[in-house]
């Protein structure tokens, strides 16, 4: 059965003329394969469960199954998901009997409030990605730290090192470490012509490396002994197991000294870009409302008071 209004008026229109009727036919017909082919369309929705007039249908639980889980943990999955479901549904449905008008009424204002700010979070955040500039420049990052640089003060050691690991069964070791000593241009070179033989390998001395990840790096050096072997101008040698650790420190700070602009330039960008967010997001609500009030979508009546 065609259950449309479009196909009712059809199926009463015989009583026109033979003309009328062949002309209007065609229409009809059209309209209600259009009707039949979306009550099929609803129709192949195969449902799962049943709570009043609401129900829980196969494509909305299928979109959460995994793709690697087992006949058996899918039908588990399923069936728990059903009673989960209905339970919500079941109490949802008392709650909006057995709750007080006022309490549904608060509630549907916070589902509404939600809803929007939803919506318009995600809109703001779109645009806010296609189009803010993210380019933070070095003249910007040194300006807020000239001005900032009292605030930013270091919370752990921090070290400038050049480090050599090797294995532990190399030969040549005291070589190596005269050359990381000295590290003229010859011994850089010497040094990068037998790189393969190290395991790691930090030549950069103009790098920042908070003394943390040294100790992560390092299994001999602790908490407890790194004043011991991490001091300014000072070459160390640990050994273990594993391998030699052989490091020269270029520069120390200490906690509390005023950490350094490449040390912390990620940090600065991250700030100056989320002021940048927070000024371009007030700026797009601004003019949101001023090309509202120019299109006439938006106008404000008489000023609300609250004793009238």
């Amino acid at each position: 059965m065609l259950n449309c209004y479009f196909c009712t008026m059809f199926l009463s229109m015989r009583k026109f003329s033979p003309c009328l009727w062949a002309s209007v036919a065609l229409i009809f017909t059209v309209l209600a394969t259009s009707c039949n082919f979306k009550w099929k369309k609803e129709e192949e929705k195969v449902p799962l469960a049943r709570v009043d007039e609401t129900y829980l249908y196969r494509e909305d639980v299928a979109r959460l199954l995994g793709r690697n889980m087992s006949k058996e943990d899918s039908a588990s999955f399923v069936t728990n998901f059903i009673n989960d479901w209905a339970v919500k549904q079941l109490l949802l449905s008392k709650a909006k009997i057995n709750l007080p008008q006022d309490k549904l009424a608060e509630f549907n204002r916070l589902v509404s409030n939600y809803r929007t700010d939803l919506y318009t979070r995600a809109y703001k955040e779109a645009l806010i990605k296609q189009t803010l500039d993210t380019v933070i420049s070095n003249a910007e990052l040194k300006s807020f730290y000239d001005k900032e640089k009292e605030n930013f003060k270091l919370k752990e050691r921090i070290v400038q090192l050049r480090y050599i690991e090797l294995p532990s069964q190399f030969l040549d070791k005291a070589t190596v470490t005269q050359k990381l000593k000295r590290f003229n241009k010859e011994d850089v070179a010497y040094l990068d012509s037998i790189g393969v033989q190290f395991r790691k390998v930090n030549f950069n001395d103009s790098i920042w490396v908070p003394v943390s990840r040294l100790i992560s790096e390092i299994p001999p050096l602790t908490i407890e002994n790194q004043r011991k072997y991490l001091k300014k101008s000072q070459f160390f040698e640990l050994q273990d197991s594993l391998g030699v650790y052989l490091g020269h420190i270029t520069n120390l700070l200490e906690v509390n000294d005023e950490a350094p602009l490449s040390y912390i330039k990620p940090e600065i960008r991250q700030v100056l870009l989320n002021r940048r967010r927070i000024d371009y997001s007030r700026k797009l609500e601004v003019d949101i409302i001023d090309e509202a009030i120019k299109k006439k979508d938006f106008e404000v009546y008489d000023k609300y008071d609250k004793n009238e």
